[in-house]
């Protein structure tokens, strides 16, 4: 129910934003994760927006960098990054919690996208 998009090969030091379109009940209810999965690792998550949309929340390694948004109108959550280095290069999910708070976890969200892949490479 989730859908990603937007990813695609971006050079070092470029900027991307990245979509999930959701359902209506979902941007309402659901606080909303972007994870990211690199080759080879374990998937991590990297900015979260709470039910509310009033808090958000960044991994520390990436604060900063990364801006998790919403668009309730568009039923849209959006990530943006700047300053793309190769290490970012990863297929990126958004995931769905039913709660007003963020969490770190990936088992702590119930609904996930199928993944956009962003590459950064020159």
């Amino acid at each position: 129910q989730l859908v990603e998009s937007g990813g695609g090969l971006v050079q070092p030091g470029g900027s991307l934003r990245l979509s999930c379109a959701a359902p209506e009940f979902i941007v309402l209810y659901y606080s909303i994760a972007w994870f990211r999965q690199a080759p080879g690792k374990e998937r991590e998550g990297v900015a979260c927006i709470s039910r509310t949309g009033d808090t958000t929340d960044y991994a520390d390694s990436e604060e900063g960098r990364f801006t998790i948004a919403r668009t309730v109108a568009k039923n849209t959550i959006y990530l943006r990054i700047h300053g793309l280095k190769p290490e970012d290069t990863a297929v990126y999910y958004c995931a769905a919690r039913n709660s007003q708070f963020c969490a770190g976890s990936e088992g702590d969200y119930e609904y996930w996208g199928q993944g956009t892949q962003v590459t950064v490479a020159s």
